[in-house]
């Protein structure tokens, strides 16, 4: 399923086998009229979202195979798009908005899980996966998210952000803004947050204040939702020393999987539940008790 977030359409993404150039079918629906951000139609957020949106961490650049349509071109609206092969060197300005609710817990053009507050993105052109640091021009706040989806194909607009990428750059109010988009090559970002990161304990590092890394698997209205994903993750079997647990708040089912003592493992199960689930995740992290 695709979006449109701001001054855009409802997008209800079909790829055709037998044409070269898949092509993407959209239902246009009305726009909604609303002061208070530019969403469309049903979408935007949640009646209650998350009061820890700003905890939520990057998108964290790593490695990956790309998505086997990822560089394919296709049709959206009529127009022809063709992917980049590669996001080395991409650095551009645009516009950005957002897609919330509507599209939260669909599939994106990868066949991933829309979890609208983890750090992705949609592009028209940037291979899928790819990574990159968008930055709000209008205030200098920076993100950086996991390009999982294909969008945005009206009103040339540059990227779309999920709605927590989009509450960090505080774009949710406007709807939109100015971005730069800079690719991430994550050969460069491991070196460098690797040679950031100090080889011994910090004097102040307790037992009380170690962390402990959950993986969260998904964010979701309805609890039939999360408990589905639940059965799917305990079936795998993925860690016997983890639990998986639902948590309530903010008219959420959070399913969180943990706690790991360090964020490698929750990283290395994270990954392989991505690929053998198709969903995105994100790592938390809080004070052990």
């Amino acid at each position: 399923m695709k979006k449109t977030p701001f001054l855009a359409l409802f997008i209800s993404l079909t790829l055709v086998a037998c044409s070269s150039s898949p092509t993407i079918k959209r239902a246009p629906t009305k726009p909604a009229t609303t002061k208070s951000g530019g969403y469309y139609g049903n979408d935007g957020p949640h009646a209650n979202p998350p009061s820890n949106l700003d905890s939520i961490p990057n998108a964290v650049p790593k490695k990956e195979p790309l998505y086997k349509y990822s560089t394919k071109p296709y049709i959206a609206l009529g127009k022809k798009y063709t992917p980049l092969k590669s996001a080395k060197n991409y650095k551009k300005r645009g516009v950005a908005s957002w897609y919330g609710k509507m599209f939260h817990g669909n599939k994106t053009a990868m066949g991933e899980t829309y979890d609208m507050y983890s750090m992705t993105a949609a592009h028209t052109r940037l291979p899928l996966p790819s990574y990159v640091k968008v930055t709000n021009l209008d205030n200098g706040r920076s993100v950086i998210v996991r390009v999982n989806d294909r969008g945005p194909f009206k009103h040339s607009r540059e990227i779309d952000l999920s709605y927590a990428a989009a509450h960090k750059l505080r774009l949710i109010q406007k709807g939109s803004g100015l971005v730069e988009v800079e690719a991430i090559d994550p050969d460069t970002f491991s070196n460098q947050h690797a040679a950031a990161t100090p080889t011994s304990a910090t004097p102040n590092n307790t037992a009380g204040s170690i962390s402990q890394h959950y993986i969260q698997a998904g964010a979701f209205g309805e609890e039939s939702n999360a408990i589905a994903l639940q059965q799917r993750i305990q079936a795998l079997d993925y860690n016997q020393s983890s639990k998986v647990k639902r948590v309530y708040n903010n008219g959420l089912h959070r399913l969180l999987i943990g706690p790991y003592h360090s964020r490698q493992a929750a990283e290395q199960v994270a990954n392989n539940m991505n690929q053998n689930l198709n969903i995105s995740t994100i790592i938390t992290t809080e004070p052990s008790k």
